[in-house]
């Protein structure tokens, strides 16, 4: 199956510091978390793995201030000098099963001291215990608490990863459908958009990917809703009504299986008229964002703070960092 070529907005990023290091997360990602994978997840041993990881990633700097958000199952993360009203609100990854908490947050965080904001965390409900619609309807609750709290729409950036992408994109399609205010603009991070599973880059990158397997990508699917759902749009949200739509920055790695979740969703967007920003990086493995330490990730956190940056008319203070080559057509070949 030959991969889909990219969008003609689509940018190959090629980050000139952190390639030795890439190699080195690469390989562990493979030894550690895809090779264990197989067609049955493990609920509880997945979510004791993600619990570790999380002590680990999740160091918050000491003038971060994070609390409980009051009446919701949310948590605020932000900078202590927030402009009033400037709101991120982010779904967390973890393949509907899963989170991460501290990690998410220590990402996050800096967008909100760059831009002077505060990031609203929702912690929805997860499959398998509650699938489908229980975490889709936690993260519109959230969304319209923050609008009955006074929060205009146009001060609200919508962002997630993976899962959370995906959650983000059911969002937006739901609001636009009965006619609710749409958020400044949207960040998605290695969204997993489609549940038919049809992407040509789950066949075309399988062996390059260092994280994710097909048998996976089919067991957490499995998890979340049944099979009569994989078409529908709060589901699937690569089938939905792009029209209308706020701006949307996609990140994804070149390797990725969901590459192509990513490339469709962009393609559609732009079909519909909804200006969207591709961003391809080379090689680097799924939300590699949560890295910090990473200077790939410190590339791309500045890119997503300049994108929010001018997208919602919030202040920040980004510059160039990345070495960027903007193609269309077929990608070129990467190992």
């Amino acid at each position: 199956m030959a991969p889909t070529p990219h969008p003609a907005a689509a940018q190959l990023i090629r980050p000139p510091r952190g390639r030795l290091r890439r190699t080195f997360l690469n390989l562990a990602l493979r030894l550690f978390v895809k090779w264990p994978q197989g067609p049955r997840i493990d609920v509880a041993r997945l979510r004791r793995r993600q619990a570790q990881l999380d002590r680990r990633l999740g160091r918050l700097p000491a003038t971060a201030h994070r609390e409980s958000a009051e009446g919701i199952a949310a948590q605020w993360i932000g900078a202590s000098d927030a402009a009033p009203g400037r709101v991120i609100l982010y779904l967390h990854g973890g393949a509907f099963i899963a989170r991460s908490p501290a990690a998410h947050a220590a990402m996050v965080h800096p967008w909100c001291e760059a831009l002077r904001a505060r990031a609203l965390m929702v912690d929805y409900r997860l499959a398998p215990e509650h699938p489908f619609p229980a975490a889709l309807d936690d993260c519109e609750t959230a969304y319209r608490w923050l609008l009955q709290r006074g929060h205009a729409a146009s001060d609200i950036v919508l962002a997630g990863d993976s899962a959370g992408g995906n959650l983000a994109l059911a969002l937006m399609h739901r609001l636009r459908a009965t006619g609710t205010p749409l958020p400044a603009c949207a960040v998605l991070l290695s969204p997993f958009v489609d549940f038919t599973l049809s992407s040509p880059s789950l066949c075309c990158n399988a062996a390059r990917d260092p994280v994710f397997t097909l048998a996976f990508a089919t067991a957490i699917r499995a998890l979340y809703a049944a099979p009569e759902h994989y078409l529908d749009p709060r589901v699937s949200p690569l089938f939905g009504d792009f029209h209308g739509l706020p701006p949307m920055l996609i990140q994804v790695g070149s390797t990725e299986m969901l590459l192509d979740d990513a490339r469709r969703v962009a393609e559609r967007a732009s079909a519909a008229g909804v200006p969207v920003q591709l961003e391809i990086w080379e090689r680097m493995a799924h939300v590699f964002q949560v890295l910090g330490s990473l200077p790939q990730a410190r590339a791309a956190r500045q890119r997503i703070v300049e994108f929010i940056g001018a997208r919602s008319g919030w202040s920040g203070n980004p510059g160039p960092c990345v070495e960027t080559n903007r193609f269309s057509g077929a990608c070129p070949e990467v190992t």
